[in-house]
């Protein structure tokens, strides 16, 4: 929702806090995270996110697909 209305630096520590705390993100996570860097104009977050995304195999899921296109 952060990265929705235009807070994607928040969204984003929301999402490096997830991390320290092992919470394993899902397919809305990663997209609302690629969404949250294209808000924040975070080109390196997002391609870091990119490669979490292909590592965790998640790249296949269509909607991710769809929001790495994005």
């Amino acid at each position: 929702a952060y990265a929705q209305h235009g807070y994607g630096k928040k969204a984003i520590q929301l999402f490096q806090q997830m991390q320290q705390e092992s919470v394993v993100p899902d397919k809305k996570t990663f997209i609302a995270i690629l969404s949250a860097c294209v808000t924040h104009s975070d080109l390196a977050y997002g391609k870091w996110i990119h490669s979490y995304i292909l590592a965790s195999g998640s790249e296949s899921d269509m909607d991710v697909g769809n929001a790495l296109v994005n």
